[in-house]
């Protein structure tokens, strides 16, 4: 049977979605004596191969950390302490401990932070079951929502104290917000990234973001084996127009220095994908019994690397709302929820707003604009302010 336990009819905490978030507030509640069962609709395979994110912010690692999933994270995860910004053919890195507190990032892929949390929850941990797809919350104004999903065949029910959303942006626990109640706040960027994988080990030891009169790339990677690389391409893309050669070229062009010789590792390509960007916030992240997090809440372009960690902040500043409800009563942290959570979400919202538009070409974009972005970049590169703000957003505000 699909899963780790039989389904049961009723817990404290019903959480929709096996990915990050879900599994991560799982974790937190388990270990704070609240039980609760996670539901996912995809097979473990299908959760376990998701390429998602791979720059985790120092609060997140922490978490992880402190939750008892660090062991292969720390063994494993790459440790980095800056970036490096390309344009106008000249190179300039940002040193994160020298312009924060002494924080870092770490390049640590979803994918494995997912294996991770799977498998403590395996070992010992609340229910989880896969290929479990809910079908609706109702209820979410009483003091008894309900789950209603499918697994094994038959239509099921979980009655819940609390339901935890953490199934995507097109998932069923935003629909139980009533239309009347929330509202979304969108945009869509006029670009796309084609990324690609690729067997050859990093060209550089941090992570490139290049502004280029071609468009924008990212030089990022998975392992000290594997690359995990970007190119700005039009929207509508079709990955299969793009050769391996092509991409290649293109990558070496859009990264290439006047300052100092570089030379970009080339290798076999195991994987394509075009990823659409945009933004959006659905507010509020509370209704009734029924809270959102991670993607279910709001999306961000990747270009800040701040989607896993939104999940993260969410799921944690919600494990400690609902520890306070279990052992006290009080629910004034679970009201304070929403608000609480959204001062950090628009802020995200800004600085991936800001990567992005600062570094992309816009299709119609002027020679004007053009100059007021290399404006910007030279500003970074000559203020320890406007250096120190980036990094500070980059490596991630203070989870408290």
């Amino acid at each position: 049977m699909p899963g780790t336990a039989t389904a049961p009819d009723e817990t404290t905490v019903g959480i929709i979605g096996g990915g990050p978030a879900g599994l991560l507030l799982a974790r937190l509640l388990h270990r704070a004596g609240i039980d609760c069962v996670v539901l996912e609709g995809r097979d473990r395979a299908y959760v376990e191969q998701r390429q998602r994110a791979g720059i985790l912010e120092q609060g997140t690692t922490d978490v992880l950390r402190a939750c008892g999933a660090g062991e292969r994270l720390d063994r494993e995860g790459l440790v980095h302490d800056g970036i490096e910004l390309r344009y106008d053919r000249r190179a300039h890195r940002l040193d994160f401990p020298s312009l924060t507190d002494g924080r870092r990032v770490t390049v640590y892929a979803q994918t494995e932070v997912v294996k991770d949390l799977i498998a403590l929850q395996l070992a010992a941990g609340p229910p989880l079951l896969f290929e479990a797809r809910a079908q609706a919350v109702t209820g979410a104004d009483t003091d008894r929502p309900r789950i209603h999903y499918t697994h094994d065949g038959r239509e099921r029910t979980l009655a819940c104290r609390y339901v935890a959303g953490c199934d995507g942006f097109h998932g069923v626990a935003r629909q139980a917000i009533p239309q009347s109640a929330r509202r979304t706040y969108t945009r869509t960027y006029p670009y796309s990234w084609l990324g690609v994988l690729a067997d050859a080990p990093p060209s550089q030891d941090e992570l490139v973001y290049a502004h280029s009169p071609r468009g924008f790339a990212l030089l990022s990677m998975r392992t000290p084996a594997v690359s995990r690389l970007y190119l700005q391409v039009p929207n509508g893309t079709d990955p299969d127009d793009w050769p391996d050669d092509r991409i290649w070229d293109e990558l070496a062009a859009r990264t290439a220095l006047d300052t100092a010789p570089w030379k970009l590792a080339r290798g076999p390509l195991t994987a394509k994908a075009v990823l659409p960007l945009r933004s959006a916030v659905t507010e509020p992240m509370r209704w009734g019994r029924v809270l959102l997090a991670g993607d279910a809440a709001h999306i961000v372009p990747p270009t800040g690397a701040k989607g896993l960690n939104l999940a993260v902040a969410d799921v944690t500043v919600l494990a400690r709302a609902l520890t306070q409800w279990h052992r006290t009563g009080s629910t004034k942290p679970l009201d304070a929820y929403s608000a609480t959570c959204l001062r950090r979400v628009w802020r995200a919202e800004h600085f991936s707003h800001f990567m992005t538009t600062t570094l992309h070409t816009a299709p119609d974009q002027s020679d004007f604009d053009t100059r007021l972005q290399l404006s910007q970049l030279d500003r970074i590169a000559g203020s320890w302010h406007a250096a120190a703000e980036l990094a500070e957003n980059y490596t991630g505000l203070p989870l408290s």
